[in-house]
């Protein structure tokens, strides 16, 4: 059987071998011209693919300044040149320290890590550290500041919402709209007139200044209290009526009924507190002087990087390194209840 052969039409003919061409590259490519038809399919596919291009680039941004400051604290820093190569681009332990000699005195894959827990941030009154401080006095500030307060600010935040979703009291939309307002200021802009009345409550000296960082948390937060309302709108009222007629007490539907059906929402609200209260650097920053033995961790960490080891970056960035382990850790633990959370705040009754 003979194969019959389709002429161009009389209007393709026109079209010079080049366009012709340019058209069959653009068909490969899913891309429609006059001269071509391109596949749907193939069209598709290389949408996906630059797509994908696209993301894996945004990924790398965000990932490789991590994965620079994990190959940085196993770098020998120990001179300053060596210390300029870890400011640059680095995708591997440059000058890595198993290689050195004993005879240098730095030896050891974590040898940066046993200057950190051993000699880092050490106070001596000559590194701008206060007497006593060491980098285990940081790890504790860090605990406290994290711990204390999200812990009952968490529950404060709680109560607050069971009281704006399920209790109907004279007013209470419009509170909630006006603590919604109070979210649109940023927290820099009203540090001045903080300071300003932690330092007539006595909280500014070294005593005194871990107050700064954990009594205001402890009275909870907006934004705390916004999403745990959210979540509390799913659970059905039919409960919390059923123990009004049994005689229960809001305080008691609270501790027996709200906290453990919220726990989820409660988790996930005290895991993402903790996260901002381990690294709040801005407020250690302004309300707690340096010289104090209540400076946090990523305060300290700028001390060390700025005084005591300004020409030696490794012990600084194993600093960094385990500033930021306890964070990633437990966000990779609890990711899916955190993610979740936050996907049933939509939902209501």
């Amino acid at each position: 059987m003979e194969t019959m052969q389709t002429n161009p039409a009389p209007e393709e003919q026109q079209y010079s071998p080049f366009r012709r061409a340019v058209g069959a590259v653009l068909a490969f490519f899913g891309i429609s011209s006059k001269t071509h038809r391109g596949s749907k399919k193939r069209a598709k596919l290389v949408a996906d693919i630059a797509t994908y291009i696209v993301l894996l680039f945004g990924a790398f941004l965000m990932v490789y300044p991590f994965w620079w400051m994990l190959a940085s604290a196993f770098t020998d820093t120990s001179t300053p040149m060596l210390s300029a190569q870890v400011s640059s681009m680095t995708w591997w332990p440059v000058n890595a320290l198993p290689t050195m000699t004993p005879a240098d005195g730095r030896h050891g894959l974590f040898y940066n890590y046993e200057q950190l827990f051993t000699k880092g941030m050490n106070g001596t009154g000559i590194n701008g550290f206060a007497a006593g401080y060491t980098y285990w006095r940081a790890v504790l500030n860090n605990l406290i500041y994290s711990v204390v307060p999200v812990v009952v600010g968490v529950i404060t935040s709680a109560a607050a919402a069971f009281s704006f979703a399920k209790i109907a009291w004279k007013g209470r939309g419009v509170v909630f709209m006006f603590l919604l307002a109070a979210v649109m200021v940023p927290g820099p802009s009203i540090m001045t007139t903080q300071y300003a009345m932690y330092d007539s409550f006595g909280w500014l000296s070294d005593a005194n200044a871990w107050m700064t960082l954990t009594i205001p948390g402890m009275f909870g937060a907006i934004m705390t209290a916004f999403f745990i309302r959210q979540f509390l709108f799913g659970l059905p009222s039919s409960i919390i009526e059923a123990a009004k007629i049994d005689g229960a007490g809001y305080f008691r539907i609270f501790c027996s009924f709200i906290l453990p059906l919220a726990m989820p929402a409660i988790v996930a609200q005290g895991l993402l507190s903790f996260m901002g209260c381990w690294n709040n650097y801005m407020a250690s920053l302004v309300f707690i002087p340096t010289s104090s033995l209540w400076i946090n961790l990523p305060h300290a960490m700028t001390i060390m990087s700025s005084r005591e080891y300004a020409d030696d970056l490794g012990p600084v960035m194993a600093a960094a390194v385990m500033c930021v382990l306890p964070v990633v850790i437990l966000f990779a633990a609890f990711q899916k209840m955190i993610i979740g959370s936050l996907m049933l705040t939509g939902s209501k009754e």
